[in-house]
């Protein structure tokens, strides 16, 4: 079924379940191919797309390893090929995102062979340069394939850019299975993340009567429902699991595509994360991300349930200000935080009106809310099950820190979610949460 709703939406016929039953979603991806093995397949896979060559083959030394020589090898018979290895562990940056535009200035298609990383820099050159791209996955580690978003840090500050989603997605399930556990797991990390972004999206749209769709949501329902009930067998190498990831990282992304950006899968877990890539202590043992999105999922589901559960919030007018936040983070981050915490901050008038919006919804915010979240005891109990990390100390960060990442990484984006209502109602204790 998930399978077959993949290619509805990348044929444009399958029918938009927001709309008035008439109207069809469209995609820009051209193709999704997961297979038990491409070997053999790869420049067929490709050539159905009819790319111009020269075509860049970007890599690094892990990748190209796994995958990379052979996509080269095997493309060499649809056109010339710029083979560009980033170098090892290379990093989405803006250096490195002007570095991969100046070497493929020749080439007029982008052909990522990777994960998180390499294909948010090639989705992000082909944006600006207006070239093709496609991406070989070797990792089932992210749900960024196909979205028309890329994780990009501009002087340190990681920022959401909308660019292009590759128009082939291909993937490998031998490759995937023989990736390294953590990134597995960090791919079941990325995942169920599903319900705490929906229901902080949904608050949002309850509060403010901003844009929410249940298109997203239900592309993934059926995989989501056993990838969640098996979550062992994504590391004893059973195909069909991570058959269900691959698909529901694929189905993640086209719902961010769909909705035009990342609502559907990044919301207050995703903002302690970034709080936690931009003000890392020194010495920090980098985690992955979606290592880092299993933990702060599970904070966020904690704090999500509290309120839940708990009586009306009183809203109060914010106490933050720009001096303030300039303090905590800095010249390097404190402006441009403050430019987007101060697009959500409360007023008294903008409290006051919340509270007389609270007092006649909350029962149904509750309602609504409750029915979507996943137990955040369900959510521990499944990460661990497979091996995943389920606490701050697990990605290496001290209380104090993590305590502060909590706290602070609301002010990081103007995206309202649980931890500006726990903050702005005087609820917010992040110790009881981590």
């Amino acid at each position: 079924m998930s399978m077959s709703t993949i290619k509805k939406l990348v044929d444009g016929t399958l029918v938009d379940p927001d709309g008035d039953g008439t109207q069809k979603l469209s995609v820009p991806t051209r193709s999704v191919i997961i297979a038990e093995s491409l070997k053999g397949m790869e420049a067929d896979v490709v050539g159905a797309l009819e790319f111009e060559p020269p075509f860049a083959v970007v890599s690094d030394p892990d990748t190209y390893a796994v995958m990379g020589e052979r996509v080269e090898h095997a493309l060499e018979s649809l056109g010339k090929i710029i083979s560009i290895n980033l170098g090892k562990n290379p990093y989405a940056d803006m250096v490195t995102a002007e570095r991969l535009i100046a070497e493929t200035h020749k080439a007029a298609t982008l052909i990522a062979v990777g994960s998180g990383t390499i294909n948010d820099l090639c989705k992000y050159v082909a944006a600006q340069k207006a070239k093709s791209c496609a991406v070989f996955a070797t990792a089932p580690s992210m749900n960024g394939y196909t979205s028309i978003n890329a994780s990009i840090s501009i002087n340190g500050h990681k920022k959401s850019l909308v660019t292009v989603a590759p128009e082939g997605v291909f993937m490998d399930l031998e490759v995937f299975a023989a990736a390294p556990k953590r990134m597995i797991r960090s791919g079941l990390g990325d995942s169920v993340c599903r319900a705490t972004a929906q229901v902080d999206w949904m608050l949002a749209h309850m509060l403010f009567d901003s844009e929410y769709r249940e298109a997203p949501f239900q592309f993934l329902a059926e995989d989501e429902m056993v990838l969640l009930e098996e979550p062992e067998a994504l590391v004893s190498g059973d195909m069909e699991a991570m058959g269900h990831l691959s698909r529901t990282l694929v189905l993640s992304g086209i719902g961010m595509t769909v909705c035009g950006g990342s609502y559907p899968a990044s919301q207050g877990e995703h903002l302690i994360s970034h709080y936690i890539e931009m003000m890392h202590p020194a010495d920090w043992e980098e985690a992955f991300h979606g290592e880092q999105i299993a933990v702060t999922t599970c904070v966020m589901a904690r704090l999500q349930e509290r309120l839940l559960r708990g009586k009306r919030p009183c809203m109060l007018p914010s106490v933050l200000t720009k001096d303030s936040i300039m303090s905590h983070f800095g010249e390097k981050f404190g402006g441009k935080c403050w430019e987007e915490y101060n697009k959500k901050r409360l007023d008294k008038q903008g409290a006051d009106q919340l509270n007389v919006h609270l007092e006649r919804s909350w029962p149904d915010i509750q309602e609504k809310l409750s029915a979507v979240i996943i137990p955040s005891e369900t959510l521990v109990s499944i990460l661990q099950r497979a091996g995943a990390p389920v606490n701050f100390k697990d990605i290496n960060l001290d209380e104090f820190f993590f305590a502060d990442a909590v706290l602070h990484a609301r002010e990081i984006r103007n995206r309202y979610t649980f931890l500006d209502l726990a903050s702005d109602a005087g609820m917010m204790n992040p110790k009881e949460i981590i």
